[in-house]
């Protein structure tokens, strides 16, 4: 449920977002696209009909362009093939480092249970410790990139203790099948995929090593030239998130219809996920900026940035 902080931070965005008073350069846009994966509270909004209701008045149609991660999503956003679009706390350290031209807009709560490291039984490993010289599929610059570094840092293992196998959650969960791989770094709808085909052990969930958020992003100069159509989008994805909380047993055939993944996935994947969405707070920022040092020392982004930097403000804050 959205706290009161929350709720009048979008009461502010609604009223800044009020699509009648919209400028003569959002008055312009005749197409909105949104990035957006298998899951998560852009679906939901998808699945409402949210965001094209508030855009329609003002002849704005409505894109969903579907990502199976995180970095591509980024990349689509920085060349413009999308405007705005959801991922997790990894993909836009790497995507401004490399120079994406890529916005914070809004923070949502992280991936939590929906993310793990998962082996298969018989596998013989017990624990993350037991992950040296194992090959473990990850996507490169995913959230769950992040919860393997962490993960392997708190069992007192470096990154390159074990061998990493960079893939695209489909071809990752080919391998895992196959055992091509050892282990499997993944997030929901994937992760719920998995454990309803092969009851995998759960070495480490996100929560147990990481304290991380999600985040709404916008192309920068989408966000400069149409900030009333952002805010606009942002206060329709509070609204589906205060209905998911009072909803629960609706989310998961919500997901399922746009998505079509399982609906016994998407169920395991629906009753774990956390809905909200909110302002990107100093803390946020902080635990963030954490996030892209520990890259930056480690070698896997080529700059160091400050976070802070890229934090979209709303007009008149």
């Amino acid at each position: 449920m959205l706290n009161l902080t929350r709720r009048i931070f979008f009461a502010g965005l609604a009223a800044t977002a009020a699509l009648a008073t919209l400028p003569a350069a959002a008055q312009d846009l005749k197409e909105l696209r949104i990035g957006y994966q298998k899951t998560g509270l852009p679906v939901i909004a998808r699945q409402q009909g949210l965001i094209e209701a508030a855009l329609a008045p003002k002849g704005v149609t409505v894109s969903w362009v579907e990502f199976t991660a995180g970095p591509p999503l980024v990349e689509a956003l920085n060349v413009g093939a999308i405007n705005v679009g959801w991922t997790g706390d990894a993909p836009p350290i790497f995507g401004q480092s490399a120079g994406s031209a890529i916005v914070y807009v809004a923070a949502l709560p992280g991936n939590s249970d929906g993310e793990a490291i998962i082996v298969k039984e018989g596998s013989g490993i017990a624990s993350v410790a037991d992950l040296k010289d194992r090959k473990v599929a990850v996507g490169k610059g995913t959230s769950a990139h992040n919860l393997l570094i962490a993960a392997l840092e708190k069992n007192g293992l470096a990154f390159g203790d074990i061998e990493a196998v960079y893939l695209p959650p489909a071809d990752a969960a080919a391998a895992f099948a196959s055992d091509k791989v050892d282990a499997w770094s993944i997030w929901d709808p994937f992760l719920a995929i998995a454990e309803t085909r092969y009851q995998p052990k759960v070495l480490v969930r996100s929560p147990e090593v990481l304290n991380v958020n999600t985040y709404f992003l916008a192309n920068r100069d989408f966000a400069g030239s149409h900030p009333e159509t952002v805010t606009a989008v942002t206060a329709q994805l509070a609204l589906a998130a205060d209905w998911a909380d009072k909803n629960r047993d609706k989310v998961a055939a919500a997901l399922h219809d746009v998505t079509g993944v399982p609906l016994d996935a998407q169920t395991l994947a629906a009753n774990r996920a956390r809905f909200g969405i909110f302002p990107i707070t100093d803390e946020i920022v902080a635990n963030q900026q954490a996030t892209a040092d520990r890259f930056f020392k480690l070698g896997l982004i080529p700059n160091a940035i400050k976070i802070a930097d890229a934090v979209w403000t709303p007009p008149g804050n």
